[in-house]
């Protein structure tokens, strides 16, 4: 009896040993850039965007005016006219200095939110396709180095299935819609 639990025992050893670790790789960035959720993201980005530089350029706008009148009319000002006028100068750039920081602190932190839940998503989706494929480690192609094809399994296809990401999106042709976007709004 003892020697058949010893069989069995070295048998159960060697076929561990024996085992191969299953590897995959995904490319996250690809599930990222293209699920539908960061389309949304990025529209609400851009009109977040477009409305801070729309509040800039009027700021801008309002220096340059009363530049232009202080230039055209500074020699005819008292002296506590012209003081004024500076002051009012300086307080303008003052105020856009201080837009132009805290507007893009502001949508750097709006962007981390909408891209939060994003890859969460992904990462959720990687996660079970590598647990129910009995996975041991899963790289993203971006920080790998080298990936063996053969001895990895791409779970890119899998997960954007998981993410319900179109077949025939491609980052590329995300790129060609965002050059497009680009295009259509400076003809505007």
């Amino acid at each position: 009896m003892k020697r058949i639990l010893l069989i069995a025992a070295m048998a159960a050893i060697s076929a561990a040993a024996m085992a191969q670790p299953k590897f995959a790789h995904v490319n996250f960035t690809e599930l990222v850039q293209l699920a539908p959720e960061a389309d949304q993201a990025r529209s609400a980005m851009n009109l977040s965007s477009n409305e801070a530089q729309e509040t800039l350029n009027a700021m801008i706008e309002e220096y340059q005016t009363k530049y232009q009148q202080y230039q055209q009319k500074g020699s005819t000002w008292t002296p506590a006219i012209l003081e004024s006028k500076e002051r009012e100068l300086t307080e303008i750039q003052e105020r856009i200095q201080q837009f132009q920081q805290s507007i893009q602190a502001e949508l750097q932190q709006q962007q981390q939110q909408l891209l939060a839940p994003i890859y969460e998503k992904a990462q959720n989706a990687v996660n079970d396709l590598a647990k129910a494929g009995g996975y041991m480690y899963v790289f993203d192609i971006s920080s790998a180095l080298y990936i063996d094809d053969t001895q990895s399994v791409d779970l890119t296809k899998e997960a954007r299935k998981a993410l319900g990401i179109a077949e025939d999106r491609t980052l590329e042709s995300l790129q060609a819609e965002l050059q497009a976007q680009a295009e259509a709004a400076q003809q505007q």
